[in-house]
């Protein structure tokens, strides 16, 4: 909820909103959520950091099984009351410490290091998030359907009829977002059979960061509930458009927006941005191979942004580093003055690597007085542009080889370059697997 506590201990403010259990959550470098359930009578004991947790176990943390403990120490203003889950359940977001300071690997604390930097220089971001997912069914033979059956159209984007079959798990979730005061706005089918996307309203960073990983834990939970799977999977069918996760973002000086351009004058650009506006761009789209280990972190992803096509006929997903008006070709998307959206992000990004990555970028660009040159027209990227990596294993490449983003997590290369490895491992334990498709080719081809 991110409200102003004010000085409210975490205890009295989970009796307020009759809570008996709290989900102290964090989530490790891949985004997976790790919690402990405590209840309110123990509250006073989380938030004294009573509560640790093997960090080798919790997952990708940095950490060896010899280290000590991670302890969860909650924000209280994350409380997020959640009893369509489960009556008298709350989340409550933590920033994992050790020996009595934040872990910088963890990637809150990341965003947070992040977020301190940008303040430094007198300004905040404000980002909005738009969830992608998948409902599908896992089928005996370990194949994945559509949960709607019915859902089976090689063009389903907008279909009021498949919007409306799924009615009671749309309606549901956007109660729940709803309740929390998130602001949803709109749910609707997207390109592909069986995928759906629920908006809810921008907000500071930290807060969208912690929103989109409380969404994904009651996507999962409530799907679940109805028999079905909310997956978050980048491309779980080789056919169809893939998940992405897109970000929209602005920098503020307290309440004075920085992206539009003062009176009409953008350098004769045609979009209406600032100066700073066009340098943040720049970062991003200069950093933007080394951006995609975090924007895009799994083997699977590169089969999204390698796809040529879908059954749709577009895999709205961009293949170079170029921005650009209202077009959503680009990897980076001007729909107004007073933003641009980050479109190479996919469903598997973990929201606080990725916004903190992308800042970084782009505030580099703002340091350095980056130009991004002219926006490229409809479809176009300027000859020079990057072309994103086309693996997982090039994605690590380009970080190893971009300093600005390698010491981008907490301000400390040697975390990056732990991430680095990390993923390394992650493709080569993918490209050990003999699969179907080296059978087929390869059986009797001598």
């Amino acid at each position: 909820m991110h409200e102003n506590t004010g000085g409210i201990s975490l205890a009295d403010i989970a009796r307020a909103h009759n809570v008996r259990f709290l989900l102290a959550t964090f989530v490790d470098m891949t985004g997976k959520p790790c919690a402990k359930l405590v209840p309110v009578e123990a509250a006073n004991e989380l938030e004294n950091g009573a509560m640790g947790f093997a960090g080798y176990a919790a997952g990708l943390m940095g950490q060896k099984p010899q280290d000590p403990d991670l302890i969860a120490i909650p924000d209280p203003a994350s409380f997020t009351p959640v009893p369509f889950i489960k009556e008298g359940l709350a989340i409550v977001h933590c920033d994992p410490h050790v020996d009595g300071k934040p872990w910088p690997y963890a990637p809150r604390v990341v965003l947070k290091n992040t977020l301190a930097r940008l303040a430094g220089q007198g300004m905040q971001a404000k980002v909005g998030a738009e969830v992608e997912y998948f409902l599908v069914k896992k089928n005996d033979d370990g194949t994945l359907s559509t949960a709607d059956e019915k859902d089976d159209s090689p063009r389903p984007c907008y279909d009021a009829r498949g919007v409306t079959r799924m009615y009671d798990h749309l309606t549901s979730i956007s109660d729940a977002m709803n309740s929390l005061g998130w602001g949803n706005y709109a749910n609707d089918h997207e390109d592909a059979a069986g995928q759906f996307e629920q908006n809810f309203n921008y907000a500071d960073a930290l807060t969208t960061a912690d929103r989109v990983v409380s969404l994904r834990y009651i996507l999962n939970i409530l799907a679940e509930q109805r028999g079905m799977t909310a997956t978050f999977m980048p491309k779980p069918f080789t056919d169809r458009t893939g998940t992405g996760l897109h970000f929209h973002l602005s920098l503020w000086a307290g309440s004075e927006a920085l992206f539009p351009a003062a009176g009409t004058d953008d350098g004769g650009r045609g979009l209406g941005l600032s100066g700073l506006a066009y340098s943040f761009i720049a970062g991003i789209l200069d950093h933007a191979p080394a951006l995609q280990a975090f924007l895009a972190p799994t083997v699977n992803s590169y089969k999204r942004t390698g796809a040529t096509t879908s059954s749709s006929g577009a895999t709205w997903s961009p293949r170079k580093a170029s921005f650009g008006g209202n077009d959503r070709t680009h990897m980076i998307r001007v729909p107004d003055n007073k933003r641009m959206e980050l479109r190479s992000g996919d469903g598997s990004a973990n929201p606080y690597l990725a916004i903190a990555t992308a800042i970084a970028a782009g505030l580099d660009g703002v340091e350095k007085s980056l130009d991004p040159g002219r926006p490229s027209g409809p479809g176009e990227s300027r000859p020079d542009a990057h072309f994103l990596p086309a693996t997982l294993l090039h994605a690590v490449e380009a970080l190893r080889k971009d300093p600005v983003i390698l010491a981008s997590l907490s301000g400390d290369p040697a975390i990056g370059s732990y991430y680095a490895d990390a993923k390394e491992e992650e493709f080569l334990t993918w490209h050990n697997q003999v699969s179907d498709w080296e059978i087929r080719t390869y059986l009797t081809s001598i």
